[in-house]
């Protein structure tokens, strides 16, 4: 926030900026533990083929239900959250969804875990967007492509703790098979979630602050246009606010690509571990998270480039991230076991989810304080969309063919489709988007 006071004496500032990194930290790590219960799939999945005979194509169907329920969740839950609280939204999230993976452990039915699998999506939903907004209240326009960034690196290191949870939970029980994957996760998720609300405030206002004053002039005047909307047209027509811009809709293509991209490797690169290169499945899960590795360095820095250049669109780091994804996963393709396939697969990582990332500064700029975490939620959801259909379609390949350079190929697809969308997107008009 550097010398920016931002409408407060010296003591208010240095007051609000410290608890600014305490809700950045506490909702980024919260966050990052939230993943055990998300991807720990993933990471299940070899040992669920191995020990319940289930196909890549069954368990991609079962992958894309919590794809579908989380997506649809954030229709709701973005906005809702801005309603209702935000804190309250996500601590309610992550305890029903520790309560979903820990059923989904005592479970034998494909069908009952189906079932549960989703519920879990949907409990899912209710932290991101409402998590966005909260970071909206404590980070002016100036620094949000760095806080979203940040939160969302920790999401990135969220596939890094939950294979080594998996790993762990492997070992400490043994004979629970890939049961273990669920109920190790919900043990941790609850243990994190009881620390967060000792440290998270909803906004300035709940440690006795004003709202800070955002330094730039034009953000400002937005947000209070953005507040008379809801005052003229009412709570729910922020959707249409932000539906009916065209380049937010493009944005809209680019977040589902960019999902389609990351979770084609997320979903898939543990399986492919050990069934091309022939790694063990703990060594499997192990090796695959130089990807989620990248990932979090990629959101950290992408998204912080992004406020010192071409800060007023941030579409010309998409192209440069999505050119550099594509030329990573196509040379990653021909790569065989190896310092050179980790490193490629580093990279990828990297620049897909600095797209990622930079979709967040968007949403929070383009909804600001007052329905960012409704502008997250609707492209969350056409994000989730994208996930889900990758998961069907890759699972669909794999089952049917076996040829892995058809996934990777659709990933370079994807990626080059996002590149175009950025060019357009990036046209200039005489009407601003936000």
């Amino acid at each position: 926030m550097k010398k920016e006071l931002l409408g407060y004496t010296e003591e208010q500032h240095k007051k609000f900026k410290k608890h600014a990194w305490i809700v950045l930290l506490a909702f980024s790590i919260l966050y990052c533990f939230l993943y055990c219960g998300r991807q720990n799939l993933s990471y299940a999945m070899p040992a669920m083929m191995k020990e319940e005979g289930w196909t890549a194509l069954q368990l991609g169907v079962l992958s894309s239900v919590q794809f579908w329920t989380y997506a649809f969740g954030h229709l709701i839950n973005g906005r809702l959250g801005e309603i209702v609280g935000v804190n309250k939204l996500i601590i309610i999230g992550i305890v029903l969804s520790a309560g979903m993976n820990l059923l989904i452990g005592f479970q034998t039915s494909l069908f009952l875990i189906t079932i549960l699998w989703g519920i879990n999506g949907y409990v899912q939903s209710m932290l991101w967007s409402p998590g966005m907004a909260l970071l909206a209240n404590w980070w002016p326009s100036s620094r949000r492509g760095f806080a979203t960034g940040f939160a969302n690196a920790f999401s990135g290191l969220g596939s890094v703790v939950t294979a080594f949870a998996v790993s762990l939970s492997y070992v400490i029980l043994p004979d629970s098979g890939w049961r273990s994957a669920f109920i190790g996760a919900a043990i941790v998720m609850l243990a994190v979630t009881a620390i967060y609300p000792f440290f998270a405030k909803e906004k300035p206002s709940s440690v006795g602050l004003p709202e800070y004053v955002d330094p730039n002039a034009v953000r400002e005047d937005d947000e209070n246009e953005l507040q008379k909307i809801i005052e003229e047209k009412g709570k729910l027509y922020p959707y249409i606010h932000l539906l009916k811009q065209w380049k937010f809709d493009l944005w809209l293509v680019i977040i589902a690509c960019s999902s389609i991209a990351r979770y084609g490797l997320l979903t898939w690169i543990p399986t492919y571990f050990t069934e091309v290169f022939q790694y063990d499945i703990e060594f499997g899960i192990i090796g695959s998270v130089i990807c989620p590795l990248g990932m979090a360095a990629g959101a950290l820095v992408i998204p912080w480039l992004s406020d010192h250049m071409w800060s007023q669109n941030r579409l010309p780091w998409v192209v440069i991230s999505s050119a550099g994804a594509a030329i990573t996963v196509f040379c990653f393709m021909n790569a065989g076991p190896g310092a050179l396939a980790s490193a490629l697969l580093f990279f990828a990582g990297f620049f897909i989810y600095g797209i990622n990332s930079l979709v967040w500064a968007f949403a929070t700029d383009v909804g600001g304080r007052i329905f960012g975490g409704t502008a997250s939620g609707i492209l969350d959801c056409a994000a989730y969309i994208g996930a889900s259909l990758q998961a069907i379609i890759f699972g669909s390949i794999l089952t049917n063919s076996g040829n892995w350079n058809f996934v990777f190929a659709g990933i370079v697809g994807v990626l080059v489709v996002m590149i175009f969308a950025a060019l357009l997107a990036g046209k200039k008009t005489k009407k601003k988007l936000a």
